[in-house]
């Protein structure tokens, strides 16, 4: 009879733990444990015009999350180049623990589609509710960011093409 019902509560109690993870999981109440949150970014290139970019790659959720939050400040003639998983998307794009201006460059097709100049760091103590939200007018696939002012110094502008080729 043991022999039985051991392994019947067995298979009950796994029933029962899946259906609380998969109740748990649909309530958005459950995380699953991130592997590796000291994620590193590679570094490569891009081109603009004839203006070489040393960039950092942000192409995971942690690295796109992060982003420049929380540096001091970029490195001039440096930037931040963001991957989606997904082509022509409109992500939100915010200043949260920004300690300085920058530029948002929205490319689309490896042509900029927009780009949104001096964009200023929130007031110390600015709560997440109330931090603006940045987003592209038109669908994009990738997102530069390079200190404020550095479109204006380099000639950048809606409609120049973008080599990615090192990174693709």
């Amino acid at each position: 009879m043991k022999q039985i019902i051991l392994p019947i509560i067995g298979v009950v109690f796994f029933i029962v733990l899946v259906g609380l993870l998969t109740q748990k999981v649909q309530d958005g109440k459950f995380t699953f444990p991130v592997k590796n949150s000291a994620e590193v970014s590679q570094r490569s290139e891009i081109k603009i015009n004839d203006i070489t970019i040393p960039v950092e790659i942000a192409n995971t959720d942690i690295l796109r999350r992060k982003g420049l939050s929380n540096q001091d400040s970029l490195p001039e003639g440096q930037g931040m180049f963001f991957v989606f998983t997904q082509k022509d998307v409109k992500p939100p794009f915010w200043m949260k623990d920004m300690k300085f201006a920058i530029d948002i460059i929205w490319i689309n097709d490896d042509e900029i589609v927009q780009i949104d100049k001096n964009v200023q760091p929130p007031a110390p103590g600015t709560t997440d509710d109330k931090l603006l939200l940045y987003m592209p007018a038109q669908p994009i696939d990738y997102v530069l960011e390079v200190a404020a002012g550095f479109s204006d110094n380099n000639n950048i502008l809606v409609g120049n093409v973008i080599d990615i080729s090192s990174i693709q």
